[in-house]
């Protein structure tokens, strides 16, 4: 245990953020750099070692959470960072845009603030880089084999890394310019900057991992070509089909999907735009979808400076505490402020849109809206409730449907789908078709970033299973395998 009275001695303390008027003019990230330093041992200390670690029930990684806090502790960053990769590839990602399952599940949480296991990881992550323990860890010999995976996100990139580490020559398929699917595009810099992304790009080019840019599988490359030229596949391509909203005036220009809109903003960023062709200077935005897409949109349009921000919900709004039917260490439903709701906008909660209005030249001007209520367990418009805002520029960041289904990359491979609409696979991750896995949201659906690291690691070793008979790479801890610790 790392100090016996650590929690009794110390209370919770986070990452200091920068203020808002001085982080609105620029799109680094939020919080103050080095800031968390000088009081991460302390906070590491907090840990209290438990008989049981719920906290690693919590984590879809099974980090090994005690043990690299206890290291954070002694100020062994080198020790702490070994832990640390021992169960999660890329933990700068995590310990930046993970919701923290994890903390949830913290028994100090039961009747005290958790401990800040989020914060320590990403300490540990920084420390690690900024003193050379981060290196490439190329394969001692190859096996001959090679893989094509499908999609550069979190758990493409996990897949690639774990495969490429245990000897097999591995190419990555990415339909974008660049690499990071939704890490790259999808997360704003203020969120999490690139430059994280890029020095794991280059680590993973000196393991060997090649990269593709620009090629759709289904579309520039066919599905049954990419087959014949690779001994298996790894298909981590997403769930990219956005929910939309079919109600009068959506055909209205100024409504956009949030992944029309945020990709854009990420592109200034990277130097391919001077400014956003979608921008919300000077606009009346309205942002429908309460999630943390619709909280990235919400602070891409303060910093693009937005006359109004305002983020609609359907769902009544979370309590500050957790309900009875989600006790600990469950994930609650909290009301959560993020960095951007920080900073400015106004949050409807229990509304939902009945139709947009525009002008005489199409734009979106007004969007028309009701309050909601649970009756019989259906949401239902209340009489009388209804008005009218103003919206000069719409984003919809209601969630996602599902894998692409227009590229042809199912229908190439012949995939079957599960009853949601996923592709289906088996236990070792492996779909219908022999030698072509699934990871992260293409099978699983829309979820966390942490599902989508465990799930590409478990990819990799079904598919390392499969090439060789069997696998070298550590054993995935299951989530099933852990259900009695609740």
């Amino acid at each position: 245990m790392a100090d016996p009275k650590g929690f009794l001695n110390h209370g919770r303390e986070v990452a200091k953020s920068r203020p808002v008027d001085v982080r609105l003019k620029d799109w680094n990230e939020v919080y103050v750099p080095g800031s968390l330093l000088p009081i991460i041992s302390k906070q590491a200390s907090r840990c209290m070692d438990c008989g049981i670690p719920f906290c690693h029930n919590g984590c879809p990684l099974g980090n090994l959470i005690p043990e690299w806090n206890d290291f954070a502790y002694r100020e062994d960053w080198s020790a702490a960072s070994e832990r640390l990769h021992a169960t999660n590839n890329f933990p700068e990602f995590t310990g930046r845009l993970c919701p923290a399952p994890c903390e949830s599940a913290c028994v100090l949480g039961i009747n005290q603030p958790p401990v800040t296991i989020k914060n320590v990881e990403v300490s540990i992550i920084d420390k690690a880089w900024d003193s050379g323990d981060v290196e490439p860890q190329a394969p001692e010999r190859l096996s001959g084999k090679t893989v094509a995976v499908i999609g550069s996100g979190p758990a493409g990139l996990a897949a690639a890394q774990q495969l490429t580490r245990a000897g097999h020559t591995v190419a990555v398929y990415e339909r974008a310019d660049r690499v990071g699917g939704l890490l790259r595009y999808g997360i704003p810099e203020f969120k999490m900057e690139k430059r994280h992304i890029n020095r794991r790009i280059e680590q993973m080019r000196a393991e060997g991992t090649r990269f593709r840019t620009g090629i759709e599988i289904g579309r520039d490359l066919k599905a049954t070509d990419l087959k014949k030229r690779y001994d298996a596949v790894v298909i981590a391509a997403g769930a990219t089909t956005a929910r939309d909203l079919p109600v009068p005036g959506r055909e209205l220009k100024g409504i956009h999907q949030a992944m029309e809109y945020l990709p854009l903003a990420n592109k200034v960023q990277e130097g391919d735009y001077v400014a956003p062709p979608i921008s919300a200077e000077g606009k009346h935005v309205i942002v429908i979808g309460g999630g943390d897409t619709g909280a990235d949109c919400v602070g891409t349009a303060h910093r693009q400076g937005a006359a109004s921000v305002t983020q609609l919900e359907i769902m009544p709004r979370p309590g500050e505490d957790r309900a009875p039917h989600q006790p600990w260490p469950t994930f609650p439903m909290l009301y959560k402020v993020t960095s951007a709701h920080e900073e400015g906008g106004e949050r409807v909660y229990s509304v939902s849109t009945t139709h947009f209005e525009g002008d005489e030249d199409g734009n979106v001007q007004w969007l028309h809206l009701s309050e909601v209520e649970f009756v019989d367990g259906k949401l239902t418009s209340k009489p009388g409730t209804e008005r009218k805002i103003p919206a000069q520029l719409v984003t919809l960041a209601m969630g996602f449907t599902g894998t692409d289904r227009e590229n042809g990359l199912v229908e190439q491979f012949g995939l079957e789908l599960d009853e949601r609409g996923n592709i289906a696979r088996d236990a070792d991750f492996q779909t219908n078709v022999p030698g072509v896995f699934v990871a992260g949201d293409a099978g699983r659906g829309q979820s966390l970033i942490v599902w989508a690291i465990a799930e590409g690691r478990s990819a990799a070793r079904g598919c390392d299973r499969f090439l060789t008979g069997a696998s070298e790479l550590p054993a995935p801890i299951r989530p099933t395998d852990r259900s009695l610790m609740v």
